[in-house]
């Protein structure tokens, strides 16, 4: 069993390496961000995201595995850059169609400029990564540019289907669903951009394209399903200014996590039912007290702690695939730091 001072250790460890990433990745999302007219309208909603201090786990993925498997810093940057700018691109349009309040600590985009002016500056960052991406692949050979090319457009378009089940999920009121099902979902929506494109992208750039890809896509999935798991954990557990959204918001969205997947599977009797109103519900018609008793629910019918023991199977999975996905890697900081990245997942607390 880690002690506290391990895992203390663990995550001041972790942490401190993505900070020293996510410090380097927004000055050059800055850079690369243009900042004339019309400000106020465009480029500034545009720059709000990138200034905001994130996780930076995408750009810590591709820049580790691409140097743990021989690529240099120069030739990593600007791919992870181009990484973490549709990731923001992304966030601001998940913030649209959720109706969310808060984002990394702050007021979403919308919520402080509008919904017309906050989908402009995620299409200005969407348009902004591919930009940022094409100067990158430069000084690549043109086969591995391409390479590179074709998994970031696989990457986007996996995204926007796990994004768009997520959606036709609510608008059809689905609720007749499990945890594969949630899986499914969350191997589109998130695993694909959060960890399995990072992780395949620089390695390809790495190996310069003889990287096996299999075993990179089984790691990454696994660590992405528990790093979600994780997340929706915390958005019924965490703290909201530590974790910097707002707390019970995936209650409000009605979102299909693991933990209301596993509430609406055993719920009895009149419990059964609320869950199944509730979840035929709008936002707006989410009461605070229809939330409150919802997550009561779950501790009465053992749904977090389903879920606490579901996501450690899937990390215990992923420390195995870890050593055969970094099999051909070069030992040193960059394969160190990317091992202790999976037990951080179940440590963090944002």
């Amino acid at each position: 069993m880690t002690s506290t001072a391990d895992r203390s250790e663990l995550i001041s460890t972790v942490e401190d390496r993505l900070r020293q990433i996510g410090k380097t990745v927004r000055r050059s999302m800055l850079d690369a961000l243009p900042d004339g007219e019309p400000s106020q309208w465009l480029y500034a909603p545009m720059r709000e995201y990138p200034s905001r201090p994130g996780k930076a786990l995408r750009p810590a993925l591709c820049l580790s595995a691409g140097r743990a498997f021989g690529a240099n810093r120069d030739d990593l940057l600007g791919i992870a850059v181009a990484i973490e700018l549709m990731h923001n691109a992304f966030l601001v349009h998940d913030d649209v169609a959720d109706g969310s309040e808060m984002r990394r600590g702050r007021p979403t985009l919308a919520s402080r400029y509008g919904v017309a002016a906050a989908l402009n500056a995620g299409d200005g960052l969407a348009i902004v990564a591919g930009q940022v991406l094409r100067a990158a692949t430069r000084c690549l050979d043109r086969d591995l540019a391409d390479l590179v090319w074709s998994e970031f457009d696989t990457m986007a378009m996996r995204t926007l289907e796990g994004q768009a089940t997520e959606v036709g999920w609510q608008l059809d009121e689905v609720v007749d669903l499990g945890p594969e099902d949630y899986l499914n979902l969350i191997m589109h929506k998130t695993c694909w951009y959060t960890t399995i494109h990072p992780l395949r992208v620089g390695a390809l750039v790495g190996s310069r394209g003889t990287v096996e890809l299999g075993p990179l896509v089984r790691f990454g999935f696994h660590f992405g399903a528990a790093f979600q798991i994780r997340d929706d954990l915390l958005n019924l557990l965490g703290d909201e200014r530590m974790y910097g959204k707002e707390i019970l918001g995936d209650l409000y969205e009605g979102k299909r996590t693991l933990p209301l997947m596993h509430l609406l599977s055993v719920a009895q009797g009149s419990d059964h039912a609320l869950v199944r109103h509730y979840l035929r519900l709008k936002r707006s018609e989410r009461s605070a007290e229809l939330v409150h008793t919802i997550r009561r629910l779950m501790d009465s019918y053992g749904s977090i702690r389903f879920t606490s023991e579901y996501a450690e199977g899937i990390l215990l999975v992923a420390e195995e695939y870890f050593e055969q996905a970094f099999a051909a890697a070069q030992p040193g900081p960059d394969l160190e730091f990317l091992r202790a990245l999976v037990p951080y997942v179940w440590a963090r607390w944002r």
